[in-house]
């Protein structure tokens, strides 16, 4: 029999706008974006927001009460995992090191979560660790995600914990440990981020193997990574991510048309290994989440 695999749908994410980077930006456009990816085949959707004047990314309540209402007023089923990372951006400041330079983000736990406590999707993300990101330097530390962790759990949310690397598998096994996570623990292994661990079997392999027993996972890579990185989390036995937030083309030079198209490639490739998609109750049961 076929496994039932979670594809997850990441829309937008919160990198710039470019000229190639066409990503959904209003709450109208990421809700219909979530609504048509659903349809594809996602069971999932990942949403961060965006300032719908000038495209770039924004941490407004309003905005996010927004996209999540569209989707639940339309009616698709499916599982809304709204995003905590924004608010962890330090850009050392030029001549003081020491001070906050243009293009720091950082903000508190308590404001990080603010709109998971509020609206209470069933899953949202919490990134577990920091890293330099690009240019900038990606700011988890573990007091504050500890305290995030608390928030999460007190409002009956699942988060995923997304690990760029194997010391942040370390770090969230201790959060599980700590019993700041319930069972049974959902990890995202990111791939392929500047200055993260690389998209490659072997990397999965190891950050797969660096599991808490027990623990639902899924593995993406980004850019041309993305499709051979679903390949691979299928094979080991994991969930897999796919969407524009991610990767930006369909296939070499050709731009990808919506994030409901990279879902349903997804799926080609996860049929053709023998597996299917998991529909929205499917990963519900997967994870230990009731239905909103």
């Amino acid at each position: 029999m076929s496994r039932p695999v979670i594809v997850t749908c990441a829309l937008t994410g919160g990198a710039p706008m470019s000229d190639k980077n066409k990503v959904p930006v209003t709450p109208r456009e990421i809700a219909q974006a979530a609504i048509d990816a659903a349809k594809a085949g996602a069971a999932i959707v990942h949403i961060h927001v965006r300032d719908p004047e000038s495209g770039r990314p924004s941490m407004e309540f309003e905005l996010y009460k927004e996209t999540v209402a569209r989707i639940r007023d339309n009616g698709i089923d499916v599982v809304i995992n709204l995003t905590t990372g924004p608010g962890a951006r330090f850009v050392p400041g030029d001549p003081d090191p020491a001070t906050a330079g243009t293009g720091t983000t950082l903000k508190t736990p308590v404001e990080r979560v603010r709109h998971v406590e509020a609206l209470k999707p069933e899953v949202c993300s919490l990134d577990v660790g920091s890293m330099n990101f690009g240019e900038h330097v990606f700011v988890n530390t573990p007091a504050h995600l500890r305290d995030m962790a608390k928030a999460i759990r007190a409002a009956g949310v699942k988060p995923e914990l997304e690990v760029f690397e194997l010391g942040h598998v370390r770090l969230a096994r201790h959060l599980v440990d700590s019993g700041l996570v319930d069972a049974p623990p959902l990890f995202q292994i990111c791939l392929g981020i500047p200055w993260g661990a690389p998209a490659t079997p072997e990397t999965m392999l190891a950050m797969r193997d660096g599991l808490p027993p027990g623990a639902v996972w899924a593995g993406f890579g980004i850019g041309a990574a993305q499709f051979p990185m679903v390949a691979q989390a299928v094979m080991l036995g994991g969930h897999t991510r796919v969407g524009l937030e991610d990767n930006l083309y369909l296939e070499r030079g050709v731009p990808a048309p919506s994030n409901a198209a990279l879902v349903e490639k997804a799926l080609r490739v996860i049929d053709l290994i023998g597996e299917r998609a998991a529909s929205a109750a499917e990963a519900r049961a997967i994870l230990g989440l009731t239905a909103r």
